[in-house]
């Protein structure tokens, strides 16, 4: 199944026309016609069965003929991640993490990154590829830039935790997490968490955890963390 994305679509949409974009792709590339059934999500749980009204390569026109909507995850799986020296590294994770199913990202500046300003529009873009790619209905949440002082501030609800590689005392992640429960994973830059970071978070009762024996990467310890708590809600 080809999965199609329009934000702007609900359970009152009679009909839609696709961007020229899209259009194009739809008729051109996938050579579909008049009759021919489309699907498309809207990134909050919908499944829209459409069927093409007008194909033409600027303007595909589809009308609705029925939806349905999937259970939400049990759990709420927010990483904070701070960004990566090299963009493509922190896409991978972003690809990887909403194929397997994350809720919520916030791309959090640390004291030792080394990429202190990013722009989120091409981040949107390659989590709405994947979210379709892996046929789901939900769109994670990307937030914008923050400071990880002014994150460390906010108050998520259920399970905050911060992996860092100081050799300090760590519960494993795979001790601490349960099904069915919200959870916060901060996630630091090359550099790691500098010591003012990580007791600012064990002052905001974030728990220290371990996610192996070996030292991993941002982007591979993002996307570490994030199965481990798929599979232990599987």
């Amino acid at each position: 199944m080809q999965l199609f994305y329009n934000p702007t679509i609900t359970e009152a949409t009679e009909s839609f026309i696709f961007d020229k974009e899209e259009s194009k792709h739809i008729v051109k590339v996938m050579r579909k016609k008049q009759g021919d059934i489309l699907f498309v999500t809207n990134g909050l749980g919908f499944l829209f069965k459409t069927e093409i009204v007008i194909a033409m390569d600027t303007k595909c026109s589809v009308k609705m003929v029925s939806f349905e909507k999937s259970e939400p995850l049990k759990y709420h799986l927010h990483l904070a991640v701070a960004p990566t020296k090299m963009n493509d590294r922190y896409e991978w994770f972003l690809e990887k993490a909403t194929e397997m199913g994350i809720s919520e990202i916030t791309p959090v500046i640390c004291d030792h990154s080394e990429r202190k300003f990013i722009k989120t529009d091409r981040f949107d873009k390659i989590i709405q590829s994947a979210m379709k790619q892996s046929l789901q209905y939900y769109l994670p949440k990307l937030n914008e830039p923050i400071s990880f002082k002014d994150f460390i501030k906010i108050k998520n609800e259920g399970l905050n935790l911060i992996a860092h590689c100081e050799e300090t005392h760590k519960k494993s992640l795979k001790d601490v997490l349960k099904p069915k429960e919200n959870v916060t994973i901060l996630i630091g830059p090359e550099g790691d968490f500098s010591d003012k970071e990580i007791k600012m978070a064990l002052e905001n009762n974030y728990i220290p955890v371990s996610l192996g024996n070996t030292r991993l990467r941002t982007e591979t310890a993002a996307v570490v963390a994030c199965h481990s708590v798929v599979f232990v809600n599987e």
